[in-house]
């Protein structure tokens, strides 16, 4: 149960509802045991009446007078039971709705590096088919439990009252059912984390056919991954029969105690009642009815008990997660203005999955408002400096300066707020192309839209949609092509009209000619804010004031265009290479 604490600040920040509830539960189990009284005291009326103890119109008389209270008590608890539902199930909701909000609100808050070693179907799956058992817990276990000790408690009272011996018979079974209950339960907690962890391996692999499965198709390898499914399939669905196996033992165990209940009472109350220990015959039908009342209690003893093993299998899976503390922390509460002057001095960084030394003593300085094109082979770094500006990791040595502030200083949300970034793998949403490019700007207007597509040289292709700029897109913007998902990309940052604009080989996919024009336009939007350019072409680089070439994580050239032109180094070679390609 130590994995189910985490949900104590629930239950306090809902206890008036809960404890509503539990009164509520109360009043509707105590009109409910009005009904083995009244069903008794009325079998007497018939008894005595057939004794000629009482008159004709004694036994009408007092027979109706019971059966209408029958009905009274049968209707108030009803409606509490109802009024019951009402008020425990709700809670669970608004349990699953905070728990929920938590884990996804944690989600955001975690570094790159957990996304890289954990899959998506788990991550899915955890914040669906996990918190879905924990809200079980929550709602209908809570409810049932409050239901069988209030049952048990106002039902064993009676019981005494009418005949200790006979209610001490009765309940001769319960010791075996706690035995059982105790020794299957442990089993279900172990079958259920079984199950869960299942249900995340086959999630992982769906997400990622469906994320693929244009590359499936396209190697005609859709009979493998059929059989991987259902291979996955297989096994889980073992699992799963492992596990219902074993809950499937709880019905059937509890009735047949029951049932003994049932024989005992019959058996044990009609000698007592034949050698006059128990004065009335309703006595004995009360018991029956007392003892069917309880019988549904106690078979949910064992659902409850397994309800509470599958919550605390899934809190814990849950707790896995949010107790894992992200590498990237925001140490600064105060909103910190940014202008765009960065600085790198002697900075080194590994990838932590990896190991892989992305930089090597990389220096250089930027001002407000200048542009830096880094170039360089791929793997030599260049994505991984746009990553560090944008405090995706954090560096192993040297220091990066953002006005002259280190960057581990400046408020987190602040920083990534003043920069429009734009991915080399561009990634849209499963929205209406207006509202990517909004992404940059939630407050931007059509207009506003509309201009950040124009630069983009986006705007022609959108309104040749049939639902322009409404058009939805498919999944990570599946319905457009290379270029136009770049474009659209490089519209969702520069609408934002951020100080810092950072650009990695956004343009690789479109042809020189656009990218020439788009690079005009870039170059009047970003006049006044510090850009830096990732490129593989020349073309993207040479109006920059200032270039790098990376080379395995280390500086080799540095300068302008006609500088490096006129070295003998790869900045010269590639530049070469790529006009000879162009005049060809």
């Amino acid at each position: 149960m130590k994995a189910l604490k985490h949900l104590n600040k629930y239950f306090y920040k809902y206890r008036y509802r809960l404890i509503t509830g539990i009164v509520i539960t109360i009043i509707a189990k105590i009109f409910a045991l009005f009904t083995p009284r009244l069903v008794g005291a009325s079998i007497n009326i018939v008894s005595d009446r057939l004794d000629g103890k009482i008159s004709e119109a004694i036994f009408r008389s007092d027979l109706t007078i019971n059966i209408l209270y029958l009905i009274g008590a049968a209707v108030v608890a009803g409606i509490f039971t109802f009024l019951m539902r009402q008020t425990i199930i709700n809670v669970s909701r608004y349990v699953e709705f905070d728990l929920k909000n938590e884990i996804y609100n944690h989600y955001q808050v975690l570094s790159l590096n957990f996304y890289k070693s954990n899959r998506t179907g788990d991550l899915m799956n955890r914040i669906s088919e996990d918190v879905g058992k924990v809200r079980m817990y929550v709602g209908p276990a809570i409810m049932y439990t409050i239901n069988t000790i209030t049952l048990f408690a106002v039902a064993l009272i009676y019981m005494i009252d009418r005949s200790p011996s006979l209610t001490l018979y009765t309940l001769l079974p319960l010791p075996f059912l706690s035995v059982a209950i105790y020794k299957l339960s442990r089993l279900i907690n172990k079958r259920s984390t079984i199950v869960q962890q299942s249900l995340s391996t086959l999630s992982t692999y769906t997400q990622e056919t469906f994320s693929g499965i244009s590359v499936i198709k396209s190697y005609g390898i859709e009979p493998r991954t059929n059989v991987e499914f259902e291979k996955l399939s297989a096994e889980n669905r073992q699992k799963q029969i492992n596990l219902t196996k074993v809950q499937a033992l709880f019905f059937p165990m509890m009735i047949l105690l029951i049932g003994i209940s049932n024989l005992i009472v019959i058996y044990i109350g009609g000698m007592q009642y034949m050698n006059g220990e128990i004065e009335k015959i309703g006595t004995i039908a009360e018991f029956i009815i007392y003892v069917n009342m309880l019988t549904w209690p106690v078979a949910t003893v064992g659902w409850v008990t397994s309800l509470v093993q599958q919550a605390e299998a899934s809190q814990e899976r849950i707790n896995e997660f949010l107790n894992t503390e992200p590498d990237i922390k925001n140490t600064v509460n105060k909103l910190t203005p940014i202008k765009g002057d960065i600085e790198f001095k002697n900075v080194s960084f590994v990838y932590p999955d990896t190991n892989i030394e992305a930089l090597k003593n990389v220096s250089f300085t930027l001002k407000s408002g200048q542009t830096l094109a880094i170039l360089g082979k791929t793997g030599s770094g260049k994505s991984t400096i746009l990553d560090l500006i944008g405090r995706l990791y954090d560096i192993d040595k040297g220091s990066i300066l953002i006005d002259n502030t280190l960057i581990s200083n400046l408020n987190l949300f602040s920083l990534r707020e003043s920069i429009g970034y734009v991915p080399q793998d561009a990634f849209l949403f499963s929205d209406s192309i207006k509202n990517n490019i909004k992404f940059g700007k939630e407050d931007a207007t059509d207009e506003d839209v509309i201009e950040a597509a124009k630069n983009a040289l986006v705007h022609k292709n959108i309104i040749g949609f049939n639902k322009g700029y409404d058009t939805v897109l498919g999944e990570r913007g599946i319905t457009l092509s290379g270029g136009q998902k770049q474009r659209v990309s490089i519209a969702r940052a520069i609408i934002k009209k951020p100080n810092i604009l950072l650009f990695d080989d956004c343009l690789s996919a479109v042809d020189t000619e656009t990218e020439e024009k788009i690079l005009k336009n870039l170059i009047k939007l970003t006049k006044d804010k510090t850009t830096i350019i990732v490129s593989h072409r020349v073309s993207s680089a040479k109006n920059a004031d200032k270039i790098i070439v990376l080379e395995d994580g280390k500086i080799i050239e540095t300068g302008n265009h006609e500088s490096l032109i006129n070295s003998n180094g790869y900045y010269r070679e590639l530049y070469t290479k790529q006009l000879s390609e162009k005049e060809m």
